[in-house]
């Protein structure tokens, strides 16, 4: 547990979140700012701050997770699909340095927008940047 860490206190009950689903690994709870209703945040129980730093095994159990619980949305709250979201960094919009995924059950008239535009790039730019990454 990192000490001030908001979802190491959510993960060992000393701090309140409306849980959904819990296991050894992982915790799922209800954000209190949700994007839309049921927007839950998966997170693991051992701390690390973010995608960078989780160990294989704790992401594998995060997004099995994640996976069960966006599977429960369609039938059970009607969501019409899901967007799964991990952010890592302040320029990415972290605002907790605990990893977590979001699970955001979409519906047809929610406000969601795609925050991007999306733009045609030319193969020679695709290249170099595969390139660089490679």
């Amino acid at each position: 547990m990192a000490e001030g860490c908001i979802f190491c206190a959510i993960a060992d009950r000393t701090a309140t979140a409306e849980v959904v689903e819990a296991d050894a690994n992982c915790v799922a709870f209800l954000d209190i700012n949700p994007a839309t209703r049921g927007h839950t945040l998966i997170i693991p129980r051992r701390h690390s701050a973010d995608l960078h730093e989780i160990a294989a095994e704790d992401l594998q159990n995060v997004m099995a997770m994640a996976q069960e619980i966006a599977g429960r949305m369609p039938q059970r709250l009607g969501a019409t699909g899901v967007n799964l979201l991990n952010s890592w960094g302040e320029a990415a919009w972290q605002t907790v340095f605990h990893f977590h995924v979001h699970v955001i059950p979409r519906y047809d008239d929610d406000p969601l927008k795609l925050p991007w535009i999306p733009t045609h790039t030319h193969a020679e730019d695709l290249a170099k940047v595969a390139e660089e990454l490679r």
